[in-house]
């Protein structure tokens, strides 16, 4: 090799060193950042940093007793964190990669229909000028694998509903933290727990979280009716006996305007007996619904969903529901519009409205 082979492996050497030795400090900063952000229901097995990153084991934030219905906010068996060299000379925290192995969270849609995700970071109370302004987090990608979800919604009408989401993979980012002003890509499979059966559930897409503009394409697989009950039956309605939901969805969200349209398929429905001859179920008379199914094993409806995420009485445009009741009592003798409000409830949760 020429001198100048030498000098120019030598150079690159060097500049290899540079960014291992940066991506340790700021490894060693985000240690301690970290272990101060978690607060004081946090408990860790074990801490490792290593040349690029830092590796957490058995993480574990416990909820506050008595205001939230999950005994833990967030447990993992591993986390894995990568900073970003721009830690190093730029205001906040900028992670390249976290990735979650075998962990669980709990979320919460409140009476009021917010969503509340890790209240015990992300719900922090201001401390005054003395510590200024939370600290701004930039997040490059997150990963999780083998991840548990509970989703508890309290707007529904009776106790606080529980739908459980297991085995889930997902890619998100990136995340700009606590603005959330950023457009953050979603890619997620999971299976959704029924007293039954588990169904299947693919979202891909992208939403900005402050402003839930959002371009969503959502794909549900057999998922058991019992376990969406609450969203498809009124007040004093027979439940649910036997069944399963399929579910197409491409929602677009632009200043909080909501447009979606969807398809969805109810097959081996069977519902529990009561209410006489004037029951109904999703709204419309249990035995016109009965007999549809009889006759064709299934139901298809076909709908669109349009309306403001920021009007707290937020319904169903009342033409596509005439519509669609027209059309399928001319088809099949039942209106569905129960089950489009039921799918509209379910997504205005998710999107914490």
């Amino acid at each position: 090799m020429t001198r100048q082979h030498w000098i120019l492996l030598a150079a690159a050497g060097a500049l290899v060193l540079l960014v291992l030795g940066g991506l340790h400090l700021a490894a060693g900063r985000l240690e301690a950042a970290l272990r101060h952000a978690l607060g004081p229901r946090a408990s860790i097995g074990a801490v490792h940093l290593g040349l690029t990153g830092v590796e957490v084991d058995d993480l574990r934030i416990q909820a506050a007793p008595g205001a939230w219905p999950a005994a833990d906010e967030l447990v993992a068996r591993r986390v894995r964190l990568r900073p970003g060299l721009a830690s190093l000379w730029s205001r906040g925290w900028h992670i390249a990669h976290i990735e979650v192995d075998d962990g669980y969270l709990s979320l919460l849609r409140s009476r009021q229909g917010k969503l509340r995700v890790l209240p015990a970071l992300l719900d922090k109370p201001s401390s005054g000028s003395e510590s200024g302004p939370a600290p701004q987090v930039h997040i490059a990608e997150v990963e999780l694998h083998e991840v548990a979800i509970d989703f508890f919604d309290a707007s529904v009408h009776g106790p606080t509903h529980r739908m459980r989401f297991e085995s889930l993979q997902a890619q998100v980012g990136p995340l700009a933290i606590p603005a959330f002003d950023r457009p953050t890509d979603i890619a997620l499979q999971a299976t959704l727990k029924g007293p039954q059966k588990s169904g299947g559930i693919n979202i891909d897409g992208s939403v900005t979280i402050a402003t839930l503009d959002a371009k969503l394409d959502a794909a549900v697989q057999g998922v058991d009716l019992v376990a969406l009950q609450p969203y498809l039956l009124k007040v004093n309605e027979a439940g649910v006996r036997h069944g399963t939901l399929d579910l197409t969805l491409a929602a677009t969200v632009k200043a909080h305007k909501l447009h979606a349209p969807g398809r969805v398929i109810l097959t081996g429905l069977e519902l529990a007996s009561g209410g006489g001859l004037l029951s109904t179920f999703a709204g419309v008379p249990r035995q016109a619904v009965l007999a549809a199914m009889q006759r064709d094993g299934r139901i298809e409806v076909n709908f669109t969903l349009d309306g403001r995420l920021d009007d707290p009485n937020f319904s169903i445009n009342d033409s596509l529901a005439t519509k669609l009741a027209g059309g399928l009592a001319e088809a099949l003798g039942v209106s569905l519009s129960g089950v489009v409000e039921g799918v509209g409830s379910v997504i205005k949760g998710l999107l914490g409205r």
